[in-house]
């Protein structure tokens, strides 16, 4: 049994769902999100809650039962909160800075990275040491730091590039003589 898919997913106030076949689609303060789960599960909206129920016992049918119920809390998360990633930037002279819709990274390359924003995303740099990447999609979200991320991964002798928040890098010492 699915201890995540047992719980419903409960609708704030200001939120709506509608399910039609096998998607739903979540309108809220941030946004409009929508979802189609596979044939394995169904959904249903009642009580301003949305549950997930399997079709079946099947293991096909117990997988998707969790991460559909999964799916369907970070639509609700979405165009409530939103999602958020924090990145900071370490070494000397590597910064950030937005120009309209576009960051530009200097990076220590010869040429400064120039990464443009996708639409749905968010990119502000408060500072030159610090990117925030929102939005409503949690994957967008994720996808689009980590490719920011990996102009300049931190490497583990200084701890030197692009990192999240709290992160922690394995420090390695250098050779010795």
């Amino acid at each position: 049994m699915s201890r995540i898919g047992k719980k419903s997913v409960d609708l704030p106030s200001g939120v709506t769902a509608a399910v039609s076949g096998q998607s739903i689609e979540v309108k809220g303060p941030k946004g409009t999100r929508s979802f189609t789960a596979t044939d394995d599960v169904t959904l249903t909206v009642e009580d301003n809650a949305v549950s997930v129920t399997p079709r079946g016992m099947s293991k096909r049918a117990r997988q998707q039962w969790g991460m559909s119920r999964t799916m369907v809390a970070n639509l609700v998360t979405g165009v409530t909160t939103g999602f958020k990633k924090e990145l900071e930037i370490q070494g000397v002279g590597y910064r950030a800075q937005m120009q309209g819709n576009t960051l530009k990274l200097n990076l220590g390359y010869s040429h400064d990275v120039e990464f443009v924003a996708p639409e749905g995303v968010t990119i502000t740099a408060p500072k030159q040491t610090e990117i925030v990447v929102e939005g409503n999609d949690q994957q967008q979200v994720g996808e689009v730091a980590a490719k920011i991320r990996d102009w300049r991964r931190p490497e583990p002798y200084k701890g030197k590039g692009i990192r999240y928040k709290g992160e922690f890098v394995f420090r390695k010492e250098g050779k010795k003589k």
